[in-house]
């Protein structure tokens, strides 16, 4: 991992997942987080132009605390069913709701990361594509009620209870359910 030794790497999140993930490139870095960054979007934007944006906006907010070997990531995940955009739920009951609709259908899990240094910046995304069994209330009250998906897009976490019993199939990267399409970041990191 010598090609990123001389970068002061940071990673802009709270997310756990995303920890966890990036932890696992064995890469050196830290984390620093800003307090109420803006995640709203234009409304014309779709799909993955959506996860984008939001993660370039996370970036430009960090610009100002950069120094000549910062090396800032940012990210943002949604659900996307149907063209309606799934971010993280408000309450409880929203997170039911949520749960409620993807039951029995197919969804896309869209996470968008920006690697940000003081001359460069790349914006990607990737996506998944999720069967979700058809789940009971019971199911569903169960898993908000135990788990508390109130930080997660779409209000599940794949690697959790919820993803062992709903989901039925996968198309595309794990890790990009969890909140990090890591492979992808690996390579993306490898051109700076």
């Amino acid at each position: 991992m010598d090609f990123l030794k001389h970068y002061d790497i940071i990673l802009a999140s709270q997310s756990p997942r995303r920890k966890e993930l990036l932890s696992g490139l064995d890469i050196d870095y830290r984390i620093l987080l800003l307090p109420d960054i803006d995640e709203s979007y234009p409304d014309q934007l779709e799909g993955e132009e959506i996860p984008k944006y939001i993660a370039q906006q996370k970036a430009e907010a960090y610009r100002s605390l950069m120094k000549k070997d910062s090396l800032v990531i940012t990210a943002d995940t949604v659900v996307l069913l149907d063209g309606n955009v799934y971010g993280k739920p408000i309450d409880d009951e929203d997170a039911k709701r949520m749960l409620s609709e993807l039951s029995g259908k197919k969804h896309l899990v869209i996470t968008g990361v920006c690697i940000t240094t003081l001359t460069k910046q790349a914006t990607f995304a990737a996506t998944t594509e999720v069967s979700f069994a058809t789940l009971s209330e019971e199911e569903i009250d169960y898993y908000v009620s135990h788990y508390h998906p109130l930080d997660k897009a779409g209000a599940y976490g794949v690697q959790e209870w919820i993803g062992y019993i709903a989901v039925e199939n996968m198309s595309g990267s794990y890790f990009n359910v969890m909140g990090l399409p890591i492979q992808r970041l690996y390579r993306e990191l490898k051109k700076f």
